[in-house]
């Protein structure tokens, strides 16, 4: 579902994973101009992440791999500017919840095109694991039981 502000046209969607959440927005701006996009001005190909550039807050090589996956597979890396803001959860969370909501709101783009290609690869399933609940008489952990007397 494409969206209109302020003459922007952006699709955007939700990508989480244990306790992170990102809200994803592309826009579609023309190769070679700029647009202003919440107070940042933002060219095709760019990724910002709560208002900083992606390679600030994700710097290594196997977390940008990890985040330009899904537009790697749809050849889409430097079609929009993209705006991540992320919230919850580790560092682990945050990149998984954001390659999620990359790989839904790249799919919004092109139903039929994207979808085979993105869900082969299983970008568009949510991982549910999570941090196991504590129990009671474990002692603070998950699963540790209480040691039982010798004698």
């Amino acid at each position: 579902m494409a969206k209109k502000s302020k003459a922007l046209q952006y699709y955007e969607a939700v990508g989480r994973r244990k306790e992170a959440m990102a809200r994803v927005r592309l826009f579609i701006i023309d190769k070679h101009k700029e647009a202003t996009v919440s107070g940042m001005k933002v060219k095709a190909g760019e990724i910002f992440v709560n208002k900083k550039p992606i390679s600030q807050v994700f710097p290594a090589i196997q977390e940008k791999n990890s985040y330009l996956l899904p537009l790697k597979l749809t050849q889409n890396e430097n079609r929009f500017a993209v705006t991540i803001l992320v919230e919850g959860g580790g560092r682990t969370g945050q990149l998984d919840a954001i390659t999620h909501g990359l790989a839904r709101a790249i799919e919004k783009v092109d139903k039929l095109a994207y979808r085979p290609i993105l869900k082969k690869n299983n970008l568009l399933r949510r991982d549910a694991r999570a941090k196991e609940r504590r129990k009671v008489g474990t002692g603070g952990k998950a699963r540790r039981k209480k040691q039982s007397p010798k004698r």
